[in-house]
């Protein structure tokens, strides 16, 4: 199966108070560079959606920006379905780390999310034209609201435990356990 993996990098970061993504770790590295380290070994290609970023490929949130986390994945399965890749791997910005398990379990049987962390998932590129309907669709753009309406799976596995960078703090704490 070809898979794309794609980093959803558009948030706001209000909770962080400045762009988390753009946060160093103490390697050096911003978070987003762990990100895309991180999702890479299970993937063919790896895209940033919902920023641009140089010598990266990048995709502007589709159908527009300030979508949430549904624009960055929309503009992904596009892109996949448009390259001939089967399905997306996704991660958020904030989660430097993404076991071979995690991307085991989710690439079981359709689409996926991890319990808790559902920007963590797999989507067939297949699901590119329903996911345009339901952003043209009076609704609130919650990703919760997209997994029910396709059914998507529920992953839970209790031996995956992503740190999830939301605050300064977070960040202080995971360099702590480096």
């Amino acid at each position: 199966m070809r898979l794309l993996g794609a980093v959803l990098a558009g948030g706001r970061s209000s909770r962080f108070g400045s762009d988390k993504a753009l946060a160093v770790m103490p390697d050096g590295r911003i978070l987003l560079e762990h990100a895309m380290a991180a999702i890479a070994p299970h993937v063919e290609a790896v895209v940033v959606c919902g920023r641009a970023m140089e010598g990266v490929t990048g995709l502007p949130d589709r159908p527009a920006p300030d979508m949430g986390p549904l624009g960055g994945l929309n503009a992904a399965l596009h892109h996949a379905a448009g390259q001939g890749f089967d399905g997306v791997l996704t991660i958020g910005c904030d989660m430097p780390v993404y076991p071979a398990a995690l991307a085991e379990a989710l690439t079981a049987d359709g689409a996926a999310v991890l319990k808790g962390q559902q920007l963590a998932g797999f989507w067939p590129a297949s699901l590119a034209g329903e996911l345009d309907a339901h952003l043209a669709e009076e609704n609130n753009r919650s990703i919760y609201g997209w997994l029910e309406r396709i059914g998507a799976q529920i992953v839970d596995r209790a031996d995956i435990v992503l740190p999830n960078i939301n605050r300064p703090e977070d960040l202080d704490g995971l360099r702590y356990q480096d």
